[in-house]
């Protein structure tokens, strides 16, 4: 008979829960991963990596009709189908086959189907109970949020998935919302020729620096999408025509399909939390190491947990998770201070973003609102990219704007947010800046390399003045 019992269970086999089981493997336990639908999750098919695949191709061919020389050798238009063929090459075609084939070399067991936690370390599958020696550690993410609007999921509306795994583009697409996932979308929609049209009720991006979500805008009108800020959606039906979406102001919309962008919820409901005195449908509260609330064997990493809903930071909980999940487990140092090996500090104030549209949007950090909210005093620093001549060289007329937000007390920085062509590639020197506490005097000697876009940091440094 199968051993089912095993040092760790993770439930939720996308990226993060493939580091949390890699890293306590790595760490001398023995680890079980359960997966209801694709080893390799959300980001893997439908999320990260084809939502990106979909955007590049016209983001790519805008570049280049941005440079002389180039722009001139520009004949053709966007080749859609040739777009959609290349998001299926970076999906796999939907086959996980590969991430399967790399849990197996990774020493993980894998079982597929639906896990219910049944009772303290005790996961069911199908009718077979595996036990956790040590822990179980849950990662299935998040779905999208339907908002209560009259007739909404009569009209079968695309989530985030039917958007990222489109066959083809429809003639016309609504979309309610206007977070990152609208933003991405619509920009990619509008590059295939489809008539969007997006329904925010406030601004675009909230979470960022003004400024961010005003060049997105303007962005999306000047690729031909519609966007209605301060628009709340009434009812939706669909017609003949399509679907058609009563507005709060009493006008319609119509479109061919409509994308529902409005946020997201954990996947708790059908997961047995509630065998554990929690309850089904809320997010799962933790600590700095990942250990639910109340529990000395449970975990929660990912969107579950409502931290940071992001791939690259449900991987980062997951190292720090899987590595203490060990640690305990065998006796070792727990080191789950600021900073610790064991802990997520960077959660906290440190979080990297980037949105793909066109411009991007890089962002680490807080933002000068966020940063005057948490009681920092604080000084902000504007300047404008197109004055730095590695951009002007990536574009002609290259139009961007970094803001930079100072810890005045210490002489660090809080926050950097940059829009701009390509600005996603310098986010990771301000993330450092920001995790290292750099003083501000002491990065006057990181000098950046010329002419290139990083040239930004030395103008953000004149234009706050050296230390005398």
């Amino acid at each position: 008979m199968t051993d089912t019992t095993y040092d760790l269970i993770v439930i939720g086999a996308g990226a993060v829960g493939e580091n949390i089981a890699d890293r306590a493997v790595q760490g001398g336990l023995t680890a079980l991963l359960i997966e209801s639908e694709l080893v390799g999750g959300e980001c893997s098919y439908w999320a990260c990596m084809p939502s990106k695949a979909l955007l590049r191709s016209g983001i790519a061919l805008r570049a280049a009709k941005q440079v002389g020389g180039a722009r001139e050798a520009v004949t053709g238009n966007l080749d859609v189908s040739a777009t959609f063929a290349r998001r299926n090459g970076f999906t796999n075609d939907w086959d996980d086959q590969s991430q399967v084939d790399w849990v197996a070399g990774a020493g993980i067991d894998l079982v597929r189907g639906h896990a219910r936690i049944t009772a303290e370390k005790q996961v069911t599958v199908d009718g077979v109970v595996y036990t956790a020696r040590h822990a179980v550690a849950v990662s299935v993410g998040s779905d999208p949020l339907l908002p209560d609007i009259p007739g909404l999921k009569d009209v079968s509306p695309w989530t985030s998935r039917d958007a990222t795994s489109a066959k083809a583009a429809p003639t016309s697409l609504a979309i309610i919302g206007g977070g990152v996932v609208a933003v991405e979308m619509a920009t990619a929609y509008a590059s295939f020729g489809t008539e969007v049209t997006v329904l925010a009720r406030t601004g675009l991006l909230g979470s960022e620096e003004p400024f961010a979500g005003e060049a997105v805008a303007a962005s999306l009108g000047r690729l031909g999408a519609t966007v209605r800020l301060g628009t709340s959606v009434a009812s939706t039906r669909r017609t003949e025509a399509g679907v058609e979406l009563t507005l709060g102001d009493g006008g319609t919309v119509t479109a061919q399909e409509v994308l529902v962008a409005t946020g997201r919820v954990p996947r708790t409901t059908d997961l047995g939390v509630d065998s554990l005195g929690l309850t089904p449908g809320d997010w799962l509260e933790v600590d700095d190491t990942m250990r639910v609330t109340g529990f000395d064997w449970l975990y929660a990493c990912g969107d579950v947990n409502h931290r940071a809903l992001l791939t690259h930071q449900g991987k980062y909980q997951a190292r720090a998770a899987g590595d203490v999940i060990a640690a305990r487990a065998l006796g070792k140092p727990v080191s789950d201070g600021r900073w610790g090996t064991h802990a997520a500090t960077a959660d906290h104030e440190a979080v990297p973003q980037v949105t793909f549209s066109d411009p991007e949007v890089a962002s680490v950090g807080l933002t000068a609102v966020a940063a005057e909210r948490a009681g920092y005093e604080t000084r902000v620093v504007d300047y404008n990219l197109g004055w730095v001549a590695g951009a002007s060289l990536q574009a002609d007329g290259y139009e961007g704007q970094a803001r930079m937000v100072v810890d005045e007390k210490r002489g660090v920085i809080l926050g950097v947010t940059f829009v701009g062509q390509d600005v996603s590639e310098l986010i990771h020197a301000a993330t450092t800046a920001i995790v290292g506490e750099v003083p501000l005097d002491r990065l006057w000697h990181a000098v950046p390399a010329y002419p290139t876009m990083n040239e930004i940091w030395l103008r953000l440094l004149e234009t706050y003045g050296r230390p005398a």
